[in-house]
């Protein structure tokens, strides 16, 4: 996808006319797979480390293009989203010292866009998805300008053929829509390579697929998305669902999604994973190029196979076979698109090194791991360690069912290794990155753990925007002292101190935890409501959640005294007693704004409504009441109102925060 001479392949004939080039392409992968013609005995290593940008608030930050400019590297590029940058490191001989130079160079590439960063007003961050994010930063307006970008926008969500659909459930539960591919600038990813040799791809790549959940289960560091506690590794489902083109789900017939684990072993050779992806998914892109792969092959040279890698970067296996060229020499290597972002350039390297010594180790002790699990075995450790991190039951040979915090001690650590040991890697090396991994398991405390763990601790305090800002800026104090995640404190809410953020927008102030009732609900519901939770205000929806009116303390008990006594009344619908004209906000309203319509008309809350109509949030006088309470405080230098000499006492107190 880092070319920008391509074009949708909207049309029958270019489609046709490129699959026809797809074609040529694989055909001659065969010829160089079947020849010897491709690189064998040599073993290199490589990653890509994406970031993501923060402003002084600790949100996202839209300025990869400024911060690029800084750097002037060309080792760094952009990514999809505006606040997203990639760093490309430079392949490395798997031997001797390479797991330090891996992390020597992810450590001065991630300094260097610090700095540049800096330059620009902002910070750049290590982390599989930023808490801090908001809907809004999900949306095009936040797309890298750049044709490729809205080539593949365009192009998926062509093939999509409606809304992009988003379903997740942990602890808690998030439903969105979205009409573009923008979920998946959320993900921020640590993606290593692994290059193999022809004749052992087989039997390295079922490791890397059966190392896969064991390595995630260690490495997670993505549980929050929107505010939202969900999977461990919430990447792995929210990439699946972000891209997710399929149009049709029947009971009786599968489609595979673009993102995918893979359907089986590979039994033989690295152009079975091509095979199987031409054969499942159409080309969304065509590039113009004028080689003839096998005239180069009858020339003596090794074909570049523009089209085959083009139709490559668009399916996104989580293991992901390979072509390229080094020096003019062809190779195979293993993309792993498994390991988040961070948390520190030493967790990263660890997690590299884990995976390449599990590799390693799980062919020396068993050959081709194919003949001693089943592949359903190694997808269901996947999903499991992607949900429940270390605490996942994982499924391992000889073992049966065991809990990864208990599994990688006992058998996974000592194969990665003796993987590491028999590849040639320094001694010290191998100790140390392993030993970051089997500390972080032993104390339990993964990026998600600290995470999820850090919220809990703050709990009740602030806003949910304060909170997330709070992890947000926690994370880059301890990511600035590049220690390791396993020895992070747990994040506090006083560490913002006097930073405490301002809602900017009705979003970062809205409650989300709504009580509604529904139009055709009885009133005697919504009184009862009222009293139990001490509401003043219930919004109405109708059957799909859109508002459709609001229930204020006024209007209830007027209707109820009017209507007489309650075991005397007929029924009454909500729908004949609600406010149908409703003041409304949209979620990105600016908070002063909402709180001059709140006072230009006199009412006490304000429903907020996506742009369909339906109701996301609610802000009242209270939530402006604690904004106005903070702030004269620190004016007025002095403690609050209700711990003051001579307050009030407490029911007045209570009554004024309730009305």
């Amino acid at each position: 996808m880092g070319t920008q001479n391509l074009r949708a392949a909207v049309g029958d004939d270019d489609r046709r006319a490129y699959t026809q080039a797809l074609l040529r392409d694989l055909r001659a992968l065969e010829r160089m797979v079947e020849g010897g013609l491709i690189e064998t005995g040599v073993n290199r290593i490589g990653a890509e480390q994406e970031m993501i940008l923060v402003d002084g608030a600790w949100r996202p930050a839209p300025i990869n293009q400024e911060v690029l400019a800084e750097l002037d590297d060309p080792r760094f590029t952009t990514e999809l989203g505006k606040y997203n940058l990639e760093f490309n490191l430079p392949p490395l001989e798997f031997a001797g010292g390479c797991l330090s130079t891996l992390e020597r160079e992810l450590a001065e590439g991630f300094d260097n866009a610090r700095l540049a960063a800096r330059r620009r007003g902002c910070e750049a961050m290590l982390v599989g998805i930023l808490p801090s994010l908001e809907r809004r930063h999900l949306t095009l307006e936040f797309l890298t300008d750049m044709p490729r970008y809205w080539a593949l926008n365009e192009a998926l969500t062509s093939l999509r053929g409606g809304a992009y659909e988003l379903r997740l459930k942990g602890r808690d539960e998030l439903t969105l829509n979205s009409d573009s591919i923008m979920f998946e600038a959320a993900n921020t990813s640590f993606q290593v390579h692994f290059q193999v040799s022809p004749e052992t791809f087989a039997a390295k790549y079922n490791a890397a697929q059966a190392a896969a959940g064991p390595v995630l289960a260690a490495a997670v560091n993505s549980p929050l998305l929107l505010g939202r506690r969900l999977w461990s590794e919430t990447r792995i489902a929210l990439f699946q669902q972000s891209i997710d083109t399929r149009r049709v789900r029947t009971d009786e017939r599968e489609f595979e999604p673009r993102v995918s684990f893979g359907t089986r072993w590979v039994e033989r050779s690295v152009v079975e994973t091509f095979r199987e992806d031409v054969a499942r998914f159409r080309p969304i892109f065509a590039i113009d190029a004028d080689e003839d792969p096998r005239a180069a092959l009858d020339r003596g040279e090794a074909p570049s196979l523009e089209r085959l890698k083009l139709f490559n970067s668009t399916v996104y296996r989580w293991n992901r076979a390979c072509y390229g060229l080094t020096d003019g020499k062809p190779h195979l290597r293993i993309e792993n698109r498994v390991l988040p972002g961070g948390p520190t350039p030493a967790d990263a390297a660890a997690n590299a090194a884990f995976w390449f010594g599990l590799i390693r180790g799980i062919v020396g002790e068993y050959g081709d791991v194919a003949q001693h699990m089943s592949f359903d075995h190694a997808y269901f450790n996947f999903l499991a360690a992607a949900q429940t991190g270390l605490d996942a039951p994982l499924y391992w040979p000889g073992l049966g069912k065991v809990p990864a915090q208990e599994l990688i001690p006992l058998k996974l650590l000592p194969l990665a290794r003796r993987g590491l040991q028999e590849a040639g890697i320094d001694a010290e090396d191998t100790e140390r990155f392993l030993g970051i991994i089997e500390r972080r398991v032993a104390t339990g405390q993964t990026g998600a753990s600290w995470l999820t763990r850090s919220l809990e601790q703050m709990r009740g305090r602030g806003s949910r925007t304060e909170r997330m800002a709070a992890l947000v800026h926690a994370m880059s104090q301890h990511q600035a002292a590049a220690i390791p995640v396993h020895e992070w404190r747990l994040a506090s809410f006083e560490e913002l101190g006097d930073g405490k953020l301002r809602p900017r927008t009705v979003e970062q102030l809205m409650s989300t935890e709504l009580t509604t009732v529904n139009e055709s609900d009885v009133i005697d519901l919504a009184v009862s409501l009222m009293d139990w939770q001490h509401l003043r205000n219930i919004p109405v929806e109708d059957d799909d959640h859109r508002l459709v009116g609001l229930l204020s303390h006024r209007t209830l008990l007027r209707a109820v005294s009017k209507a007489g006594p309650e075991d005397s009344r007929e029924p009454i619908p909500v729908a004949d007693v609600m406010e149908r004209d409703v003041l409304t906000a949209a979620p990105h309203t600016p908070t002063v704004e909402a709180l001059r319509l709140m006072r230009s008309r006199e009412v006490g809350c304000l429903p907020v409504v996506s742009d369909e109509g339906k109701l996301v949030g609610i802000v009242t006088e209270h939530d402006f009441f604690e904004i106005a309470s903070e702030l004269l405080e620190g004016y007025l230098g002095e403690a609050p109102l209700n711990q003051r000499e001579g307050a009030g006492d407490d029911s007045k107190a209570a009554g004024t925060a309730e009305g």
